[in-house]
C-alpha cells in the first residue's frame, strides 16, 4: 500500500482542465491509498467556507467519495487556502492537520509542513503571513461581506505578482522565495527527524542534507499549475513523480 502527498494545486475556475485531472487522481489512484495528504494551496485563494464557487463543490464531493472509501485524508493549510475551515472540512470528509505535524510512515517520523515558514528571508511575505494568521484578523475579515472578501481576494494576488516581480526585476527571486538553509536545519533539529516533505516553493525535488552530522532528506512536491505532482510513500521508500 502508498501514501500520497500533494500539494500547490492551486485550483480555480481559470485552469478546469487541472481540477478535472485532479478529479481522475482522486477518483482512481487515491481511493486505494493508504491515506492522502494535502499539504496546502489546494485552491489558488479561499475566502471562507461560504464560497459557493462549483470548484469548491467539486472537490468537496470527490474528496468525500475518498474518505467514505476508506482513506484518510488529511488538510495542512497553505498560504492561499489557509482560511480553510472545519465546515469545508466537514463536506469534504478531511482532518485538518497543524503546520508543522510530525507524523509515523511505515515505522519512520516524519516532519510535514507546508514550506512557507521556511522561506525566511522573504521578510514582507512573512509580515503578511503573520498578519492574516492573527484570530481576530481572520475573524474581522469573514465577518464581511462575501463581495468584500472575493475583492481582497482578488487584490492580494495582484499584490503577490507585484512582489514577486519586483524580486525578479532585483534578481532575487530565485534566492529570496525558496527555504533558507538555517531555517531547513533549525526544523530537522526541533523535530529530530531525519525526513522533511514540504511544498509551497513549487520547485520539485528530492535533496540530500547532512544535518548535525546526520543524513537527512528535503522532498519538495511539485506544484499542478501544468501538470500533477504526487509524491508516492511505502514502506520500501518514495517516488516523486509528475501526472500528465
Amino acid at each position: 500500500m502508498t501514501t500520497l502527498f500533494i500539494a500547490d494545486l492551486h485550483l480555480d475556475a481559470e485552469r478546469p482542465h487541472i481540477t478535472e485531472l485532479f478529479g481522475r487522481f482522486l477518483d482512481a489512484e487515491a481511493r486505494g491509498a493508504d491515506a492522502l495528504y494535502i499539504l496546502g494551496d489546494l485552491f489558488e485563494a479561499w475566502i471562507g467556507d461560504d464560497d459557493p464557487s462549483a470548484t469548491a463543490t467539486f472537490v468537496a464531493d470527490h474528496l468525500r467519495v475518498v474518505a467514505d472509501g476508506g482513506t484518510p485524508v488529511w488538510f495542512m493549510h497553505g498560504n492561499r487556502d489557509f482560511l480553510v475551515g472545519q465546515d469545508f472540512a466537514d463536506r469534504a470528509g478531511m482532518a485538518i492537520l497543524p503546520d508543522p505535524t510530525v507524523v509515523d510512515l511505515y515505522g519512520k517520523p516524519v516532519l510535514l509542513m507546508h514550506g512557507d515558514t521556511l522561506c525566511t528571508d522573504d521578510v514582507a511575505y512573512q509580515q503578511f503571513r503573520a498578519q492574516t494568521r492573527d484570530p481576530a484578523w481572520q475573524a474581522q475579515f469573514l465577518a464581511q461581506p462575501l463581495a468584500a472578501r472575493i475583492a481582497f481576494a482578488k487584490q492580494a494576488r495582484e499584490a503577490s505578482k507585484a512582489h514577486q516581480s519586483g524580486l525578479a526585476s532585483q534578481g532575487t527571486m530565485e534566492t529570496i522565495t525558496d527555504v533558507a538553509p538555517a531555517a531547513v536545519a533549525a526544523a530537522f533539529q526541533q523535530f529530530g527527524v531525519d525526513t522533511l516533505i514540504h511544498g509551497h516553493t513549487h520547485r520539485p525535488a528530492v535533496h540530500a542534507l547532512d544535518v548535525d552530522g546526520r543524513p537527512r532528506e528535503r522532498i519538495v512536491l511539485g506544484d499542478w499549475y501544468e501538470q500533477g505532482s504526487v509524491l508516492r510513500f511505502d514502506s520500501q521508500g518514495h517516488r516523486l513523480e509528475a501526472l500528465a
